[in-house]
């Protein structure tokens, strides 16, 4: 308990009253979580006023308590969402929900705070949103189940748009929580939808799955579905993601050769990897997560990567190092430096995984996490520009060179604002909302740019490695803590100037500084180098 908490029924009946502190106990900038009714609050001090909303962050209910208060906005320490403290409302992703936000107030030198009962064991909150009028004659199509499909469709009801909304996918599921697919491969399919069937019927939003676009004509605005059915919009957003790069080496059609795309996928590699020989080609996020995950599942687990360790381009080679030990302490053996030359079967299923080297694997199951490639194809003869790499070309406002038609997710390139706009390709669950958001209030004449500063993390074994920023292209990792201790904090450099950070075990560190960069704030390598890092705490 907290000091000086009590807790009691105010004189209306409707509403819990806690005594949770006194005046003085918080200065500017500080939180703590205190306890009003079994509920437990987050209880926030800014600008002399006090402020009071739920602990819990509505993504995977990490206790925000342990975040980066920044202003009046408090980031998540575990994967970077943003909640307003004074309203509760999310600012930034991942998650979908905003905060509960109670009433505060101060009497006599002593804080309190009250719940209403029927909110009390809420811990978060739906944004208010308009639905469907039959009668208003405009069409928006989501092309594309993801985050940022399902977020737009979110933020068009959020801001009165009471239009047609139509998302098709070719997933048989509604939109879900696509990165525990790695992290979780056997999770129940209903645990995993970020919506329920009845909140797509409240606010009339139209989910058609195992559906697929063909085409897009922007002349006659319609899209062709491989059905044959023809459908009208009056704005489209384009957000299909990416699909996992298939194997192309001899033996990549046997049976047994498995990719990383949907929920079934999941399911039915771990299915098969029960007790067999699996071999993970790709040391990559998503090979990496999967080989953890089958470690103590798969009778074998053996990862085959190209470079010297897994991530060493995008986290750096000590960290990588460290990863592939964490594994290694698990029995996942590695091949590194190595390729796969062909993959050899027997009645047309996976036997053996024969290297460049020359080093021949058993496997009965290979699953290949090699990359992704943007799903732009049904966008040929359609006149919307996609670059070298088949992404998606955007501006700031999430609008392709196309009237009418947005893009969003990780089928785009867009302008990173914190890389003086660089145009770039970015997977991140957190990006594809926060473009979804973006695209949905300029389709409503809403001018909004894309700002989000990236935010990543990975699981390993339990353990979460955090990461915000930009890292391409960086000279020189300074590191806080020690990287074989696993408890680090990495500074990414480039021309004298942080540009991304990675952590294991040194919360909230990461948080604090994707809230600084998102504030415009400019560091300094030397700020890096300095035993001193209070800068971070401000």
């Amino acid at each position: 308990m907290n000091r000086c908490q009590e807790s009691g029924q105010s004189e209306e009946q409707e509403e819990v009253t806690g005594l949770v502190c006194q005046e003085d106990d918080l200065k500017d900038g500080q939180m703590k979580e205190v306890t009003v009714g079994d509920q437990k609050v987050l209880l926030v001090r800014t600008h002399g006023q006090y402020s009071a909303v739920g602990s819990q962050c509505s993504h995977y209910n990490a206790p925000l308590v342990k975040g980066a208060l920044v202003g009046d906005r408090v980031r998540c320490p575990f994967h970077g969402a943003c909640f307003n403290v004074r309203t509760g409302d999310i600012e930034e992703y991942p998650g979908l929900d905003s905060l509960p936000s109670y009433k505060v107030k101060v009497e006599d030198g002593k804080v309190y705070v009250s719940i209403n009962k029927k909110i009390l064991k809420q811990t978060k909150r739906v944004k208010e949103m308009c639905s469907l009028v039959p009668d208003i004659k405009h069409t928006i199509v989501l092309i594309g189940g993801g985050p940022a499909s399902l977020v737009c469709a979110e933020t068009l009801r959020q801001n009165c748009y009471q239009g047609r909304i139509i998302m098709i996918t070719k997933d048989t599921l509604p939109p879900f929580d696509k990165p525990k697919l790695s992290k979780a491969m056997n999770v129940d399919s209903s645990s995993i939808l970020l919506r329920s069937s009845d909140f797509y019927q409240q606010y009339g939003i139209e989910v058609w799955t195992q559906k697929e676009v063909v085409s897009v004509n922007s002349a006659v605005k319609t899209v062709k579905l491989s059905d044959g059915i023809l459908q009208h919009y009056d704005k489209l957003l384009i957000s299909t993601g990416c699909r996992a790069r298939p194997l192309s080496c001899p033996g990549s059609d046997l049976q047994g050769v498995k990719l990383l795309e949907s929920y079934e996928d999941a399911k039915e590699i771990h299915n098969s990897c029960l007790g067999q020989k699996a071999v993970v080609i790709g040391a990559s996020f998503i090979g990496m997560e999967v080989a953890s995950f089958l470690s103590d599942k798969a009778a074998s687990v053996t990862m085959v990567g190209s470079g010297r360790y897994p991530y060493e381009r995008s986290l750096g080679p000590e960290i990588g190092k460290m990863t592939m030990q964490m594994l290694e302490e698990r029995n996942v053996k590695f091949h590194m430096n190595d390729r796969v030359a062909e993959i050899k079967g027997e009645n047309g299923k996976v036997k053996e995984v024969v290297l460049n080297s020359g080093t021949v694997l058993e496997a009965d199951v290979v699953i290949a996490g090699i990359g992704v490639i943007p799903n732009s194809d049904f966008l040929a003869g359609s006149e919307v520009e996609v670059d070298s790499k088949k992404a998606v070309i955007v501006d700031k406002f999430m609008r392709t060179n196309i009237t009418d038609i947005f893009s969003a997710g990780d089928v785009t390139s867009f302008p990173l604002a914190i890389r003086g706009d660089q145009r770039v390709n970015i997977g991140h669950w957190q990006m594809s909302q926060a473009q979804g958001r973006v695209a949905a209030l300029n389709m409503l004449q809403k001018p909004t740019k894309i700002e989000s500063v990236p935010f990543f993390w990975t699981v390993l074994l339990g353990k979460s490695i955090r990461y915000t920023g930009y890292s391409e292209g960086y000279t020189e990792i300074i590191f806080k803590g020690k990287v074989e201790e696993r408890k680090f904090l990495a500074f990414y450099i480039k021309d004298e100037v942080v540009v991304a950070a990675a952590s294991l075990m040194f919360d909230p560190a990461v948080a604090r500084l994707a809230e600084l960069m998102a504030n415009g704030q400019v560091l300094k390598r030397a700020q890096a180098q300095a035993d001193d890092l209070s800068w971070l705490q401000m």
